[in-house]
């Protein structure tokens, strides 16, 4: 990509750092959330339901303030994590935790849908030959499931790329810190002269997402077969 700038190629490789960061890090309390709300029975089920999906509706500016109120430096968890030397405020890592849970209902919705999707006579099959519910979801339900679970990570990737307003108001856009694709396009629209640059981003934010829908499209197609 050597048409791009330093300051620009420095915003896609953060952008690609956190967006494959926060995938793979969410990945398994993902696919734990997904089976819990698709297979278990437990009080207070649609309160998970909608704390998971609640990052969908809310204005993004609302999540970022509530993750600074919550893991700002003197926030609620985020004085205690400081403490043992984790800060998320205004940091790289900040950008990924807000990603994370922006991306986190979009990834759980499409894991969902494909563990709904198998046959529990199969899960109830492998039970009665006295595999444990650990083996059923491990040998029968995981693999079967694999398509959709892939296409929920590939969706959750897609959105941290793009991902812009909790986490701006979360972390900032500092550049080389915290400047993310997404907040140096919009840097470069505030400034004369940076129509070209803010073009040359957009460009390369539209294949990432274009390349990640086709992707998930695929993968969909193979839950649905």
């Amino acid at each position: 990509m050597t048409w791009l700038g330093p300051d620009e190629w420095a915003a896609v490789a953060l952008s690609l750092r956190v967006a494959i960061v926060a995938t793979l890090v969410s990945l398994p309390f993902g696919i734990l959330v997904a089976h819990a709300l698709a297979r278990w029975r437990f009080p207070g089920k649609w309160v998970l339901n909608t704390a998971v999906h609640l990052p969908l509706v809310l204005p993004p500016v609302v999540t970022g303030y509530l993750l600074l109120l919550l893991f700002g430096r003197q926030g609620a968890v985020g004085a205690w994590l400081a403490e043992i030397g984790i800060v998320f405020a205004f940091r790289w890592t900040g950008a990924v935790l807000a990603a994370a849970i922006m991306a986190f209902p979009l990834m759980v919705r499409a894991i969902r849908l494909a563990i709904e999707a198998v046959d529990r006579g199969l899960e109830d099959a492998a039970g009665t030959l006295g595999a444990s519910r650990w083996a059923v979801f491990w040998h029968v339900t995981l693999p079967l499931a694999l398509p959709g679970v892939l296409a929920g990570a590939v969706l959750a990737f897609a959105k941290a790329m793009g991902e812009f307003g909790a986490t701006i108001t979360f972390v900032s856009a500092i550049p080389g810190e915290t400047e993310t694709l997404p907040s140096a396009v919009y840097a470069l629209l505030q400034v004369p002269g940076g129509d070209a640059a803010a073009l040359r981003l957009v460009a390369v934010s539209v294949a990432v997402s274009v390349l990640a829908l086709v992707a998930s499209e695929v993968l969909a197609r193979r839950v649905t077969r």
